[in-house]
């Protein structure tokens, strides 16, 4: 296709996106199966107007995936309000960590006996495959910092963290392949991907959300400027943090997403020491469920669509507005990842389908994730219907993407990246289509018994489900 040929492919694609929005709302399904069909369509399956074959195509869409998956990741950060050691993270790390160990080692297992694949390859498509999606996961992870419900809490945690732990992981599979199978290489592996990188992006990406968090409502809050770039500060603050982690041999991923939390705890830093009068008039209930934030809800939600100069004398009114404008860009910006990301794997699958991936997709969604969920996250401060909820929604997506297009960058061929990426592409597919066929009616369902049944937990905090 020329370039004018994209152009007007991508403004019919947005325009059909602007006017069939209100409608897509009322749909039983996710927006996210309305974009797979669109890529359907318009694919070699469909009207064959476009074809993309990833393997000719990775160079330019790994730069794009990995665009989407740090944008989304620093996003999905700055939403989330609890503190690194608040209960309502438990049940994330365990996912992120164990979880994701598990999962990896279940797929790797089946790959080689099932679907006899060699180690090296079925170790790594379990690495591609592991990690849930920041991108997909809108319906059922945190939509808004007021949110304490510790099974989108899981699920966002564990989505923002385990793209940057399943990274070493593919560079592990890389290494076995490329060394013929294990050896000492491992212990350096495990010192420099694991050891070093992920506290140091961790680190890193946390201290300059929240030192330039900071700063920025220092600043709003002293000149009481109403037309700042908020967004450039994102973007800014989402390079920096990545490019340095990535210059210290640290993951970038993992950077991108601890700023956005820090991000997030600078303006409870903020609202803390400096309360907004609106606070105190804040409903109970609101009050409860703020549970290290103490008694101030997101400042976000206490400053309008207008805000004067006046108003923003108040530290706590120059936050809210800060972390308006973010949260505005950022929902945009994901729509548009989500949108065109989608599209193209719809496109891709007709290429890439292999169907060895229905029996790998329905071990892994019916098998490997509900059961290690259920088993690992057993002592964790959620409900029994939150956990088999969250061993449910373990959407894939766009970092899989990503790590295909890396490994194939890397100079992976044949069956090893033939195999890792028809299976993750049609893996892909599946889980958008079943989850995004399933997340409304679930989620429904899980909300309309929220009201019903809502009880208190040791802490007073209005969160769980006991069933």
């Amino acid at each position: 296709m020329s370039f004018h040929a994209w152009v007007a492919l991508t403004g019919v694609l947005l325009l059909m996106l602007a006017l069939s929005s209100a409608y897509l709302k009322q749909l039983p399904v996710t927006a996210s199966v309305v974009y797979l069909l669109v890529g359907f369509a318009i694919g070699p399956i469909g009207f064959g107007v476009i074809r993309i074959e990833i393997r000719e195509a990775a160079p330019w869409l790994e730069r794009l995936t990995q665009i989407a998956v740090i944008v989304s990741l620093f996003f999905s950060g700055l939403r989330l309000r609890v503190p690194w050691n608040g209960p309502a993270w438990r049940a994330a790390y365990i996912l992120a960590g164990p979880g994701m160990l598990v999962t990896i080692a279940g797929i790797a297992v089946f790959a080689r006996f099932a679907l006899g694949l060699d180690l090296a390859t079925a170790l790594l498509l379990g690495a591609v495959i592991a990690p849930t999606d920041p991108v997909l996961a809108g319906m059922v992870a945190v939509n808004n910092a007021a949110d304490r419900d510790r099974m989108r809490y899981g699920l966002s945690g564990e989505a923002g963290l385990n793209d940057g732990l399943a990274f070493p992981f593919v560079l592990l599979a890389l290494q076995w392949n490329s060394h013929g199978g294990a050896g000492v290489w491992i212990g350096e592996w495990a010192l420099r991907h694991l050891a070093w990188s992920v506290p140091v992006a961790l680190g890193i990406g946390f201290l300059m959300g929240h030192g330039v968090g900071l700063i920025t409502i220092r600043f709003r809050n002293q000149q009481r400027t109403t037309s700042a770039a908020s967004d450039f500060l994102a973007l800014a603050l989402i390079a920096l943090a990545f490019a340095l982690a990535e210059a210290v041999g640290a993951t970038g991923f993992l950077a991108a997403f601890a700023a956005g939390v820090g991000l997030r705890h600078a303006e409870v830093k903020v609202v803390m020491a400096t309360p907004h009068p609106a606070a105190r008039n804040a409903p109970t209930e609101e009050f409860d469920q703020a549970e290290i934030a103490g008694s101030h809800p997101p400042a976000e939600t206490l400053v309008g669509a207008v805000t004067t100069t006046r108003e923003l004398r108040l530290p706590a009114a120059a936050a809210g507005v800060v972390i308006a404008e973010l949260v505005t860009f950022g929902d945009t910006a994901e729509r548009l990842l989500e949108f065109f990301l989608i599209v193209l794997v719809g496109i891709t699958v007709s290429v890439h389908w292999d169907p060895r991936a229905i029996p790998l997709a329905a071990v892994l969604f019916l098998v490997i994730r509900p059961l290690g969920t259920w088993f690992l996250c057993a002592r964790a401060p959620v409900s029994t219907t939150q956990r088999w909820l969250m061993g449910w929604f373990g959407v894939r997506g766009i970092a899989s993407v990503y790590f295909v297009t890396y490994i194939l960058g890397q100079g992976a061929r044949g069956r090893f990246a033939i195999d890792t990426t028809d299976l993750t592409i049609s893996v892909i597919a599946l889980s958008i289509l079943v989850h995004g066929l399933t997340a409304l009616p679930v989620i429904s369902w899980y909300e309309r018994r929220l009201a019903r049944h809502k009880v208190a937990d040791e802490g007073g905090v209005v969160t769980a489900v006991r069933a």
